[in-house]
C-alpha cells in the first residue's frame, strides 16, 4: 500500500472511494491545485491556472454523471501577486464555471509563499456513475487520446513551450457522452493519475483484472492529468456505444475485457 492509500485507509466511510462522495442525491468532490506540484507560474498564465483548477474539479462531477451546481474556493496567494494577476485568476475561475453553469458561492483566501488552490464542487445526480460494479466479461474503454499531457509536461520541464491548445492547459470534458449514455455504462471515472493507475482503482473496487486487446505503451498508460473518461460496460452494448459516441463526436477506444486475475499497475505513484 502506497502512502496516499495508507492515509486514506485511516478514514472508514462507505462514501470514500469514488471521484466524489454521493449523499442524498448530491455529489461532493474536492481537489487541490498547488504551485510547484501541479503547475508553475512560468508555464501558465494566471487565467489558465484559474481555468484549469476549476475544470479539473468539474471533471470529477461529470465523470460521476453529476451536474455541477456550486463551487467553494480556497486560494492561498503570495504577497507578490499583482491585482492584474488576481483579476486574470478570477476570470479563469469564472469562465470555467460559466461554461458548465456553476456558481461560486464562497470559500477562503489567505496569504502564502506561493499560489495554492483547492476547489470543492457540489453537484446533483439522479444516477451516479461509480467505480464499483464491473463483472467478468465486461469491456473497458476510454475516451479521446492519451499521452499528450505527459509530452507537454516533459517539454515544460525541459524549459520548452507548449501550444495554447495543448491538453495540459486546454482540457476538453466529455459531459455530453456521459450524460447521454449513463444507462449503458457499468462504471466510470476520470483519468487523472494515468490509465494504468486508474485501472488499479477500478480493479480494487470490483475485484477484477483485465486482459488487454493490444499492448498499451507505458508512456501512454502512465500519462496523468488527461481528464478523459475511463469506463466499463456490458459487451452487449458495444455497437450501441460506438454509434452513440459518434453522435456526440466523442472518440472512444475499447482496450480490453474484465477477467478473473490480478491486475498490476506498471506506473510509479504520482503522489508522495
Amino acid at each position: 500500500m502506497n502512502l496516499e492509500n495508507y492515509f486514506i485507509s485511516q478514514f472508514k466511510n462507505a462514501n470514500i472511494g469514488d471521484d466524489g462522495a454521493f449523499i442524498d442525491g448530491m455529489v461532493y468532490s474536492k481537489d487541490a491545485f498547488f504551485e510547484n506540484i501541479h503547475f508553475k507560474t512560468s508555464w501558465m498564465s494566471h487565467y489558465q491556472i484559474g481555468y484549469k483548477a476549476m475544470i479539473v474539479n468539474i471533471s470529477d462531477a461529470i465523470a460521476m454523471n453529476a451536474v455541477p451546481k456550486y463551487a467553494l474556493l480556497s486560494v492561498a496567494m503570495p504577497k507578490s501577486i499583482t491585482k492584474a494577476q488576481m483579476l486574470d485568476l478570477a476570470n479563469g475561475f469564472k469562465d470555467a464555471c460559466a461554461k458548465y453553469g456553476v456558481e461560486i458561492i464562497g470559500g477562503d483566501t489567505i496569504s502564502n509563499t506561493k499560489l495554492d488552490i483547492t476547489v470543492t464542487v457540489i453537484s446533483k445526480s439522479a444516477k451516479p456513475l461509480m467505480r464499483k460494479g464491473l463483472k467478468t466479461g465486461d469491456l473497458i474503454a476510454y475516451t479521446g487520446n492519451l499521452g499528450r499531457s505527459a509530452i507537454a509536461l516533459k517539454r515544460l520541464m525541459n524549459l520548452g513551450k507548449i501550444n495554447k491548445n495543448s491538453k495540459f492547459v486546454n482540457i476538453v470534458l466529455r459531459d455530453k457522452f456521459i450524460y447521454k449514455n449513463r444507462r449503458f455504462l457499468r462504471v466510470g471515472m476520470d483519468i487523472s493519475d494515468g490509465i494504468f493507475s486508474d485501472l488499479q482503482k477500478l480493479s480494487g473496487a470490483s475485484r477484477v483484472g483485465f486482459r488487454f486487446f493490444k499492448k498499451i505503451q507505458k508512456r501512454v498508460g502512465c500519462s496523468g492529468e488527461e481528464y478523459e473518461i475511463l469506463f466499463g460496460f456490458d459487451r452487449r452494448f458495444k455497437k450501441t456505444l460506438l454509434r452513440r459516441a459518434k453522435l456526440s463526436k466523442t472518440p472512444i477506444n475499447i482496450i480490453g475485457e474484465c477477467v478473473r486475475k490480478a491486475y498490476k499497475n506498471r506506473c510509479k505513484a504520482h503522489h508522495f
